[in-house]
């Protein structure tokens, strides 16, 4: 074999390689852009639902495509295609009104032409309130971030749809809101933590559809103590394997 014949070789080897590392990465974006984005969780205002260091799939499909489905938010076109209604109860990451840059990750309590208000702590749709039954304690700080029991309560929207809440302050400034007529094409967002949660009562105001980024559908990874996945050390005593590959509901 010639000196050519093997630098031909090692030549056709690495372009190989480059091939199928760039072939990669775009499966990587495509996937990323229509189908599945991962989120972390920042924040404690979906708690008991989803606790910080919760690691989470979000269907990209589930509500058709914005140009905030697309890394970095190119404006190519305006509202949604392929679009399709969020239901009450979904869990939701979408782009902070005011500031599209952050996400943010809620549940869907209001549609369009809904009213919405809180009234002692109860939710209120269209003037009747959702059912709203105490179902126990959680005194675990991990899940409440609290050093004491926290009341938890189970809410039923109307299309069945159930979850637990927690009631960390009863009596607090977001128990009783004035009425939230929801606009056309927007939505009306809270969190589950209902005492410490930046949403639609308070900075978040009215999310737009096209502000919609997907459904979150099932925990993959969850570690606690504000630890890193990386830090691998820690996953003794800092994983949460009983969260692992939980659906989202």
């Amino acid at each position: 074999m010639s000196v050519a014949d093997k630098a031909g070789k090692k030549s056709g080897g690495l372009g190989e390689t480059i091939s199928v590392i760039v072939q990669a990465l775009l499966l990587a974006l495509v996937i990323r852009t229509v189908f599945f984005q991962p989120f972390s969780i920042p924040s404690g205002s979906m708690r008991p639902t989803l606790l910080e260091g919760d690691y989470l799939f979000v269907t990209k499909w589930a509500y058709g495509y914005s140009r905030y489905s697309l890394p970095f938010s190119p404006n190519l076109f305006e509202g949604r295609i392929w679009g399709s209604e969020p239901q009450r109860g979904d869990v939701v990451v979408f782009k902070f009104p005011p500031n599209p840059q952050v996400d943010y990750i809620k549940r869907v309590v209001g549609l369009p032409g809904d009213r919405i208000q809180m009234r002692n702590g109860q939710l209120f749709i269209n003037d009747v309130g959702v059912p709203r039954e105490k179902v126990g304690q959680i005194d675990n700080p991990d899940i409440t971030a609290e050093n004491r029991p926290i009341d938890v309560y189970k809410e039923t929207l109307p299309n069945g749809v159930s979850y637990n809440t927690l009631d960390i302050y009863p009596d607090s400034e977001t128990d009783n809101t004035r009425e939230f007529l929801v606009p056309p094409g927007h939505y009306f967002m809270m969190g589950d933590n209902r005492d410490n949660s930046a949403d639609s009562r308070l900075s978040v105001g009215y999310v737009p559809a096209e502000n919609l980024v997907g459904r979150a559908n099932i925990i993959f990874f969850s570690i606690a103590g504000k630890a890193s996945p990386l830090e691998l050390w820690r996953w003794p005593t800092e994983l949460r394997p009983t969260r692992f590959f939980n659906v989202i509901r």
